[in-house]
């Protein structure tokens, strides 16, 4: 695999630090030019917009399988809910299923809005990320059926 950094003058750490602080702590751009030339980096903060675009979905990713391979992060709560999108002119429901730190683990489409559209998406969900301890669902009885069938609707807590 090649050297994402390859072509910069400026060293990873210093790419990784102004990308990591603009996505990490809520700063502007000028904030983080103005942080980094504290420090003894003098970059324009364009310089950090480019180097956001360019490196930012690396990082993430590097973050999200770091967070996947230990499987532990996505099991403590998960939300589930579902909305009616229209797509091409007809109703569909999508599902969603997000874990405690607001990160979206599964989405999924359906025309129906039953106990077997609950079922496979909580199959599906499941057999990615592991059994979650709780699993919190509007009062959707699709979501008691299908946990019922699952074996964990003793997990299940009914939110707003």
């Amino acid at each position: 695999m090649r050297n994402p950094f390859r072509y910069f003058k400026a060293s990873p750490e210093v790419i990784r630090l102004a990308v990591m602080m603009y996505i990490r702590y809520p700063l502007s751009l000028r904030q983080v030019e103005d942080l980094l030339f504290e420090r003894g980096i003098d970059i324009c903060h364009e310089t950090v917009r480019y180097w956001w675009n360019r490196f930012g979905p690396m990082f993430a990713a590097e973050i999200r399988k770091r967070r996947v391979n230990h499987r532990s992060y996505s099991s403590w709560r998960w939300h589930l809910d579902e909305v009616f999108v229209r797509i091409n002119g007809e109703t569909h429901y999508l599902w969603r299923a997000v874990d405690h730190e607001g990160e979206v683990l599964e989405v999924f489409a359906t025309k129906r809005r039953d106990r077997k559209a609950a079922l496979e998406f909580l199959k599906r969900a499941t057999k990615r990320y592991g059994r979650p301890k709780v699993i919190v669902t509007d009062r959707l009885r699709s979501y008691r059926a299908a946990m019922y069938l699952i074996g964990n609707s003793a997990d299940q807590e009914c939110g707003r």
